[in-house]
C-alpha cells in the first residue's frame, strides 16, 4: 500500500511541477508578445505565471526529497563514526518531518481561513486565493511523507552503509 501511495504522491509531484514551469513559460511569453508585438498586455497573466511558477516550485521541491536532491552538507557526517552519522541523519530527518509536518498544518489552517475570508483573485476572475494557497499544505505533506520514507530507510539501513559516497568520489 505504501508503494502505491509512493508512486501516486511521485506522479502528482512531478506532473505539477513539469505543467507548472510549461505553464508559467508559455503564458510568460505569451504576454512579452502580446507587450512588445502588439502593445497589449494580458492583465491576468503576470499573477497565473507566479501562481503557475509557485505551485511548481513547491511541488517540485517535494519531489526532491524523494530523489535526496535537496543540498547537504556532510563534512561532519564524513568524518565521525557510521553509528554516530546514522543517528546524526535520523535527528536531521525528525526535525525535517516536524518541520513539514508544521507547515502542513499552519498552512491549512490559513487555508481554511483564506477560504473564511473569501479572498479573491483580483485579475483572474475571482479565482479564489484558497485554491493558491493550498500548494502549502499538500506540498508540505507530501514532502513530509518523503522525509518519513528517508527515516524509515536509515532505521532499516546498517551503520556502515548508510552513508552515500561524497561528491567527489561520485566525480572520480
Amino acid at each position: 500500500m505504501f508503494r502505491i501511495i509512493s508512486l501516486i504522491i511521485g506522479h502528482i509531484n512531478q506532473k505539477i511541477a513539469a505543467i507548472g514551469i510549461s505553464a508559467g513559460v508559455a503564458v510568460a511569453f505569451t504576454n512579452v508578445i502580446a507587450r512588445y508585438a502588439f502593445d497589449a498586455s494580458l492583465v491576468w497573466a503576470t499573477e497565473l505565471t507566479i501562481f503557475l511558477f509557485l505551485w511548481s516550485v513547491f511541488f517540485g521541491a517535494a519531489y526532491c526529497f524523494k530523489k535526496d536532491a535537496h543540498i547537504a552538507v556532510t563534512v561532519i557526517l564524513d568524518i565521525v563514526p557510521s553509528r554516530v552519522a546514522k543517528i546524526m541523519l535520523l535527528v536531521s530527518h525528525l526535525v525535517t518531518f516536524s518541520y513539514l509536518v508544521a507547515i502542513s498544518y499552519y498552512g491549512y489552517l490559513y487555508t481554511l481561513l483564506v477560504n473564511d475570508l473569501g479572498e479573491k483573485s483580483i485579475d483572474l476572475w475571482d479565482l479564489p486565493m484558497e485554491y493558491v494557497y493550498a500548494v502549502i499544505p499538500i506540498s508540505f505533506a507530501f514532502g513530509a511523507y518523503r522525509v518519513a520514507e528517508r527515516i524509515h530507510a536509515i532505521l532499516t539501513t546498517s551503520h556502515d552503509k548508510i552513508l552515500k559516497e561524497s561528491e567527489a568520489e561520485m566525480v572520480l
